[in-house]
């Protein structure tokens, strides 16, 4: 829009935005340019490491377990798993299996995680009664999160380029190379590894790769 058909109304707002970017992109008179570089580079420095530090508290299996809800249901099934104990004394706890590791997708499933702390406070399953009736719907949640990235977690510490076939048993070398063969990823298999399969898991394992190859087919 040229100045001279602006309105009273858009110059005075058009003045008002130049006075305040010259504000901003001027050092003051009292602070020069360069203290005031040093100081908000400190302060970006403060805050992004407060930021990473509050990022990796929430991304510890203490601060997993610190509602009841969790440590008196999923933890308790993870306890003696074989992600918990086992002959390599290995241990892939809660953030292992379930928050990415890149910064990107830990990102994004921590947003996502927001929806959890709203569920806390209304309560959905702080009963046990409350916790059974949802598991089915949770743990096809985590199925459909982990095939649709392709099971990335388990991949932290599995992957078939890393394995070695020839040492497995029959049976698990068998259905690992058909595995391989067709392309599938590991929670198609290793569903209640950590956690007991909830009631009806069989019929919705079934209900869930329909609908999948329903949706892949399009």
């Amino acid at each position: 829009m040229n100045a001279n058909n602006q309105t009273p109304e858009d110059r005075k707002k058009t003045g008002l935005l130049k006075k305040i970017w010259l504000i901003a992109s001027k050092p003051t008179s009292k602070y020069s340019l360069g203290t005031l570089i040093v100081v908000g580079g400190a302060l970006g420095i403060l805050f992004w490491g407060g930021f990473n530090w509050a990022l990796e508290i929430t991304n510890t299996e203490a601060f997993c377990i610190s509602c009841h809800e969790m440590r008196d249901n999923v933890y308790k099934e993870y306890k003696g798993s074989v992600h918990d104990v086992n002959a390599s004394g290995v241990r892939a706890t809660c953030p292992d299996c379930h928050v990415p590791k890149e910064w990107t997708y830990k990102i994004v499933r921590k947003i996502q995680a927001s929806n959890e702390l709203y569920h806390k406070i209304l309560g959905t399953i702080d009963t046990r009664e409350k916790y059974e009736a949802k598991r089915i719907k949770l743990a096809v949640s985590e199925w459909t999160r982990m095939k649709k990235a392709n099971s990335r977690e388990c991949k932290n510490c599995h992957s078939f380029d890393g394995m070695d076939v020839a040492l497995q048993e029959k049976r698990a070398r068998k259905r690992h190379l058909v595995a391989i063969d067709e392309n599938k990823t590991c929670i198609d298999c290793h569903k209640g590894i950590a956690h007991e399969l909830p009631e009806g898991a069989i019929e919705a394992e079934k209900l869930f790769n329909a609908k999948w190859d329903a949706e892949s087919s399009k």
